[in-house]
């Protein structure tokens, strides 16, 4: 028998079925991936699993013991969420003991001396470079997340550990560095659910894989039974063309493309040398990076690919002005730019989505239609006055156009799951009708069928004249999304390539310094 059991699992919640007939089965020693778009019923299932919430009905057995029953058996589930949740002002090992750092650890109450020499042996199991007495928010991301892992293993009893989007916010090095610690964790015992949108990781890592689908379980295979298109159709339930190419055309397109197209494979020209560029940065310097130089044109999208750390958003956030510039100049549509003003740079078109969709794109104490209308006061508000039959036209119109799942406007925008989030963010910016559209990180943490619409929008924006320059980590995203791809390492630019023309070893050698030398595109 499995150690955790789960048959006929039932929630809903007010108009809403978040799963039905739900069935699961963990095996200590194995890895198993828990596969799904967003809002197919994976939160739920982890609540659930956690002893967080209560299913309407069904059975949940844990080491053969009734969970339900004797929520005592919850203990041997770990979760690590998706988002940091760590103190960061507090020590590593005080982060480490939080929960023993007065009821005491074994019936013991750790503190100074005693609390370090119980959090070494922890930090050296789970390669965490760190010292016990260093504050948390002085030690990388990818130990931050290596800690959660080790404060959840500190539960007495703990043999299953769920691993929520762990990699996120990774570079490929840390995701093995994270990666070596799940294979130790599955050597020695452990079961591991591991969460993740990333078909490399899938298949790179798991033993075992249940799908959800519109809150049901649809699969439950060994991961070796499958391909990466096999697993793509169980999660979507039809065919999803993520392996297409969503470069632009040249020239704007009179109409954006259908509802129901997949993809646009096209093929590429250069630009032409008489075009003037719509962003032309020259020598930019700034916290973080140092002497950048690119032309955007329109109608491009331009990617922008580098380790975490290599400056990236910094760049993204200077030229839009949300940071300052030591030194350099910008040309925004032939004139010089002021930096630094990024009210100006909204007037003007420019606009910058963050990567931080949570903390800097949405207001998620408001509506769906709040978040959207902020953009179109102007057009919707007279002397003080929000008119709001206009705004709820408005509003509906970005929500049937892009797209998002929901049951009312008046729902909360927190509500709702992070490809809608993003999917609204867009919208709204929309609304403004930019000409250059700065896009950072725009699939982190969205399911693959969003994936796809977002990158339908991003092809849409370019073929119809704006500017589009897009940051991500994901080398597959910026080759099927980017005309060319800039790559950076440690501030630096160490090239600027065509994609069609150059090869992924190229590109992977750029971004960790091996490749520094310039090539035209």
């Amino acid at each position: 028998m499995a150690f955790v059991e789960v048959r006929s699992l039932r929630k809903t919640f007010p108009g809403v079925v978040a799963l039905d007939d739900v069935a699961l089965s963990l095996d200590l020693g194995k890895v198993h991936v828990l596969a799904g778009e967003n809002g197919a019923g994976k939160s739920t299932l982890i609540r659930i699993l956690t002893g967080v919430s209560s299913p309407d009905s069904g059975s949940l057995s844990i080491d053969g013991q009734d969970a339900l029953a004797d929520p005592s058996r919850f203990s041997r589930i770990a979760y690590v969420p998706q988002e940091l949740n760590l103190f960061r002002h507090m020590t590593v090992a005080e982060n480490l003991f939080m929960p023993f750092a007065r009821a005491g650890f074994d019936g013991l109450t750790l503190s100074g001396g005693a609390l370090s020499r119980a959090t070494q042996p922890f930090l050296e199991r789970f390669g965490i470079r760190a010292r016990p007495a260093q504050k948390v928010s002085s030690i990388a991301v990818s130990d931050q997340q290596l800690l959660q892992i080790a404060r959840a293993s500190t539960a007495k009893g703990f043999q299953v550990l769920i691993l929520d989007e762990p990699t996120s916010s990774l570079t490929h090095a840390e995701t093995d560095r994270l990666f070596s610690v799940v294979r130790e964790l599955r050597r020695t015992g452990h079961a591991i659910v591991f969460v993740s949108h990333k078909m490399d990781e899938m298949f790179g890592i798991g033993d075992v894989v249940t799908v959800l689908r519109n809150g049901r379980s649809v699969a439950h295979r060994s991961i070796d039974e499958l391909k990466e298109r096999d697993l793509i159709r169980l999660m979507s339930g039809d065919e999803v063309a993520i392996d297409q190419s969503f470069r632009p055309q040249r020239g704007p397109r009179p109409t954006p493309p259908p509802s129901d197209a997949v993809g646009f494979a096209a093929p590429q020209s250069k630009h032409p040398e008489d075009e003037a560029p719509l962003l032309d940065v020259l020598r930019l310097s700034g916290r973080g990076f140092n002497d950048i130089s690119f032309q955007l044109h329109r109608g491009e999208i331009l990617g922008f690919a580098g380790l975490v750390g290599a400056g990236r958003s910094e760049i993204m956030q200077t030229i839009f002005g949300a940071r300052r510039a030591t030194s350099g100049s910008i040309q925004f549509e032939r004139k010089p730019w002021r930096l630094g003003r990024p009210d100006l740079s909204v007037a003007r078109g420019m606009l910058y989505l963050s990567e931080e969709r949570k903390q800097d794109g949405i207001l998620p104490l408001l509506s769906l239609r709040e978040n959207i209308g902020i953009s179109i006061l102007g057009q919707t508000a007279r002397s003080g006055v929000i008119s709001s039959g206009q705004e709820q036209r408005i509003v509906d119109t970005v929500i049937h156009d892009y797209d998002i799942k929901t049951d009312s406007r008046e729902k909360k925008i927190r509500f709702l799951s992070g490809g809608n989030q993003q999917k609204a963010i867009i919208g709204r910016a929309m609304q403004q009708r930019p000409r250059l559209l700065i896009f950072d990180e725009p699939t982190k943490g969205i399911d693959i069928k969003t994936k796809v619409e977002i990158y339908r929008i991003m092809k849409r924006l370019a073929e119809e004249g704006v500017g589009v320059i897009l940051v991500s980590s994901e080398m597959a995203e910026l080759r099927r999304c980017a005309t060319r791809i800039v790559t950076l390492y440690h501030g630096q630019l160490t090239g600027t390539f065509e994609t069609e023309s150059t090869d992924n070893d190229t590109l992977i050698a750029a971004i960790i310094g091996a490749g520094a030398s310039e090539h035209a595109a």
